[in-house]
């Protein structure tokens, strides 16, 4: 899982509120975390009506997984009831997870140590009864054991967390900067993305929340490299030991960050900083940061090296996708609700598609791998009832309740705005390239949203992803939008693909294999049936997720025996299955049906035409 500069009149409540915290926050300084904010509501409020908060995270007993946390409030006029607050999600991951459910041991007293009283109003607010105080000192702990890119994970190796599931806010008070100081454990070293504060060790700071909170943070004996793409300082930063080459990560990075470069034209960031976990899986991208998680052995062979170049890649566009050409809700957040937008098919999708293009650009794919991957992707698709029940606007809006809360009918009826977001932008790219006869391309559609929007502190809506790329292809792009994006139509792939001197080769190889139709899973020497796809002879004849196939025709089960014992039977043969439902011992006789599976592949037309070549040229970097 994943979020514009200050004006004048913030820049101006930020650099004199930073005055009484004892540091500076400036344009020159903040460029690329600035983008956070643009968007935010300009309050022409008073000097005194912000706070100087302060935060202490501390870490002095990794064992027990829990992070010590330590929020200073100073305010010239607290309220007589102050309302501390702790996010429900993180930017980039839209499901609501509850940060506050891991918060215990709270206490809070004055600035003199007098304990304050205070109370639990709803499920992540703390009410203190403050009338008086000029300041507060909360503290409390978070139990922190999960490592994912959206969680956070203390214990004697490392430490790994999300501001936003760690640091509590003050109502209202969004807008404020703060500082974030860290007590490692042991000689542990830091790294974020963060600027640190000059003269305080282990002290940084940030002008708002929407930054602190964008800014995740590794603290442990990490191995580093550094490497420079135009004229900037890159960091990678791997904490645990595995097969992975520094150097070559390094190098690789670099083309990737480069070629990003030549389509938006600059790099919006001073630094940015690579922070990988060798544990576990996914990437999370930042405004001057990512954090990826990778197997620790999964860089070798190649082709797994590959893989993890192409999540440096996805996090990486990121940068400029999602964390500056903002979908229309995704900034200002709310960080105590859902943000429910229509794009993250653009959002995720295009960044997806932009992964496998970067890296084809710098050479570190071939042309024909590009293909295959996509090819595999539509097969996938099309393998996949819910193609034809839900939207991409649809499964974007819907993500906070289905997208992470998948169950065995999701094949059914859902999509993945992932998945099929990078096919459809792939063909809204292959559409342009062809209508404008090659004069523009989807890098064109995300080039004009950036300066036309992101610089100008807008938000793009549907509407206008719409109007751009038909702005880019000199046409009315209507009915592609209309079946593709709002609709569930069947993607047109042989005419679209014609356009660049490709068709779709459609086979179905196992269509006189016999074979049941469910997806099943062996564990334990049992074999249940996971998810039954509808259409299959599984799902006509009544067979259920959960239900274990004990014996077929008399014989033990296993996924093994059940391949090689299908194998000599044809579709129309009848098998008796012993089954277990709900504990209760079963017999079903049931009538095996054809694999007609399809499995697609993406080749050259025959006899492409000039303009066929050099569009494909133009677009694979490489002859047809």
């Amino acid at each position: 899982m994943k979020r514009t500069a200050l004006d004048r009149a913030q820049r101006l409540i930020c650099l004199t509120v930073s005055i009484a915290v004892l540091f500076t926050v400036t344009a020159k300084e903040f460029p690329a975390q600035q983008s956070a904010v643009r968007n935010r509501p300009s309050q022409p409020v008073a000097r005194q009506t912000q706070p100087e908060i302060a935060y202490t995270v501390s870490m002095s007993k990794p064992a027990t997984h829990l992070l010590e946390v330590e929020m200073r409030l100073k305010w010239t006029q607290m309220p007589d009831k102050a309302e501390l607050k702790m996010p429900v999600w993180t930017p980039g991951s839209y499901l609501v997870r509850e940060y506050a459910r891991h918060v215990q041991d709270f206490a809070v007293r004055d600035g003199s140590g007098r304990p304050l009283a205070w109370r639990k109003i709803n499920k992540n607010t703390w009410q203190i009864d403050s009338k008086g105080s000029v300041e507060l000192v909360a503290t409390y702990r978070v139990y922190s054991n999960e490592l994912t890119v959206r969680t956070n994970e203390l214990n004697d190796e490392h430490a790994f967390w999300n501001n936003a599931a760690l640091l509590m806010f003050p109502k209202g008070q969004l807008a404020a900067p703060s500082t974030l100081k860290v007590m490692p454990f042991g000689d542990w070293k830091i790294a974020t993305g963060l600027p640190s504060v000059a003269g305080q060790p282990n002290t940084f700071r940030a002008p708002n929340f929407d930054i602190l909170y964008d800014s995740p943070f590794e603290v442990s004996n990490f191995n580093e490299i550094t490497f420079t793409v135009q004229g900037k300082p890159h960091r990678v930063v791997m904490s645990g030991e595995g097969n992975y080459d520094l150097n070559a990560i390094a190098s690789d990075s670099a083309k990737i960050f480069e070629e990003g470069y030549k389509i938006f034209g600059e790099l919006p960031y001073d630094d940015y900083t690579i922070i990988v976990n060798l544990r576990g899986g996914g990437g999370l991208e930042h405004l001057n940061s990512t954090a990826l998680q990778w197997n620790r052995f999964g860089f070798k062979p190649a082709a797994r090296y590959r893989a993890f170049l192409g999540l440096v890649a996805h996090e990486v566009f990121h940068l400029w996708n999602v964390k500056r050409i903002r979908p229309d809700a995704l900034g200002p957040f709310d960080y105590e609700n859902e943000n429910y937008t229509k794009l993250l098919w653009v959002a995720e999708g295009a960044t997806a598609y932009y992964e496998g293009l970067i890296l084809r650009r710098a050479g570190l794919i071939s042309d024909t791998e590009l293909l295959s991957n996509k090819a595999g992707m539509i097969s996938d698709l099309q393998a996949r009832p819910g193609r034809l029940e839900t939207s991409l606007e649809e499964a974007s809006f819907d993500a906070w309740i289905k997208y992470y809360r998948q169950d065995e009918n999701s094949i059914n009826n859902q999509i993945s705005y992932y998945d099929k977001g990078e096919i459809v932008n792939m063909m809204l790219d292959i559409t342009i390239r062809t209508a404008s006869s090659g004069t523009k391309s989807l890098d064109d559609v995300l080039r004009y949203l950036y300066d036309e929007f992101y610089k100008k502190g807008k938000n793009y809506t549907p509407e206008d992803y719409q109007r751009v790329s038909e702005m880019m292809a000199g046409r009315s792009l209507d009915d592609f939008f209309s079946k593709y994006v709002r609709g569930e139509g069947e993607i047109d792939y042989a005419g679209i693909f014609a356009g660049i001197g490709l068709k779709v080769e459609v086979k179905q190889p196992n269509r006189n294999r016999a074979y049941i139709g469910a997806d099943t899973v062996e564990d334990g020497g049992r074999l249940t049936i996971r998810t039954v796809p509808a259409g299959t002879p599984a799902y006509d004849q009544g067979l259920n997720t959960g239900d274990q196939i004990v014996a077929i025709d008399g014989y033990r089960a296993s996924n093994q025996f059940l391949q090689s014992y299908l194998a000599e039977k044809k579709p129309g043969d009848t098998v008796k299955l012993t089954i277990f439902r709900f504990d209760r011992l079963r017999e079903v006789s049931f009538v095996l049906g054809a694999n007609l599976r399809s499995e697609y592949s993406i080749v050259p037309v025959e006899n492409p035409t000039p303009t066929q070549r050099r569009l494909y040229q133009e677009y694979l970097k490489s002859e047809l």
